[in-house]
């Protein structure tokens, strides 16, 4: 996924995935102290015009937290691709029964079809790619996608900004990751797009985008 792919995949990957551990109720109260709306939210202003039974990828699911909150709005296809052997266990444990499906593998290289899914997404995954990759991961999520791409991302405005991760330089970055996509590809178009402020925190600023093919 980036340079130090290998701390993803061991330690530091166990570690967030320890810190990450929420149930849904728990991760909306998380959003919803930190940006004064849930995800759940968030989520319905995107998507609620989408039919439920559209097939979705979501690239470094983690423990799936994310994809929950789309099974609770009604979504009923729902795939994680994850690098990290202990986050991947913890999903097929917790998800037992539901549709929820995570598979093991990286965003540079996304194993499946050209046009696999209806919609491909993101959330605080991008922010993690080295710069030097992120135009490969970002062609390969338009790959994958037949109809929609959605992030949830850090934002800067303009340049691109690097921001030391627990302790560790080239972990983190932000930008317009709507920009990034939308650049070298005239297939796209923009839904729609939303900026989210940190209540505590006016140095932070996340951003919501839905692309169209």
């Amino acid at each position: 996924m980036n340079s130090k792919k290998k701390e993803w995949e061991t330690r530091f990957g166990y570690e967030y995935t320890r810190r990450n551990m929420f149930t849904p109720s728990e991760l909306d109260q998380l959003y919803l102290d930190r940006y004064g709306v849930t995800r759940t939210g968030m989520n319905h202003e995107f998507l609620d015009l989408l039919d439920r039974d559209i097939v979705i990828l979501e690239i470094g699911s983690n423990i799936g937290n994310q994809l929950h909150l789309l099974h609770n709005m009604g979504f009923k296809n729902l795939y994680g691709l994850e690098i990290n052997d202990y986050a991947i266990k913890k999903s097929i444990k917790l998800h037992y029964g539901l549709p929820i499906y995570v598979i093991k593998g990286e965003a540079i290289d996304i194993p499946f079809k050209d046009s696999f899914f209806d919609l491909v997404y993101t959330s605080g995954v991008l922010i993690h790619i080295n710069p030097n990759n992120i135009g490969k991961v970002i062609q390969e999520i338009i790959r994958c996608s037949k109809q929609y791409i959605w992030g949830f991302e850090y934002f800067q405005d303009e340049g691109y900004k690097q921001i030391k991760y627990h302790g560790q330089n080239n972990m983190l970055w932000k930008t317009d990751f709507k920009k990034l996509y939308l650049k070298n590809n005239p297939e796209l178009k923009l839904i729609t797009e939303k900026l989210y402020h940190y209540r505590e925190n006016n140095y932070l600023t996340d951003q919501m985008f839905l692309l169209e093919k």
